[in-house]
């Protein structure tokens, strides 16, 4: 374990903002430092847990957003994308909203 510092990713801005989206960093989760019992290496080994797919995300049960967004499948794209990771390439399929 070591003393508190200055997060060296972020900077200790705790992330990054884009617009109307703040994304924390990664590496200190948005505390803006590591160190003490923010200390990356230290956390157990263990990953985070999977976040849940985005048709099942709680962002769903805003209601505002459940009718902003037509389909939770392609958010209204029409088109759903996957990237194949062991053949290295990228599919993208007409969503089963754009065929009603």
């Amino acid at each position: 374990m070591t003393d508190p510092i200055t997060c060296p990713e972020c900077e200790g801005r705790k992330g990054i903002q884009l617009g109307d989206l703040f994304l924390a960093c990664q590496f200190c989760g948005g505390l803006g430092r590591v160190g003490g019992s923010n200390e990356p290496a230290e956390r157990g080994g263990q990953p985070p847990p999977e976040p849940p797919p985005a048709w099942a995300h709680k962002v769903w049960d805003d209601a505002w957003i459940a009718s902003a967004i037509s389909c939770r499948l392609c958010l209204g794209s029409g088109k759903i994308s996957h990237v194949d990771e062991v053949v290295g390439t990228l599919v993208t399929v007409l969503c089963r909203c754009a065929d009603s």
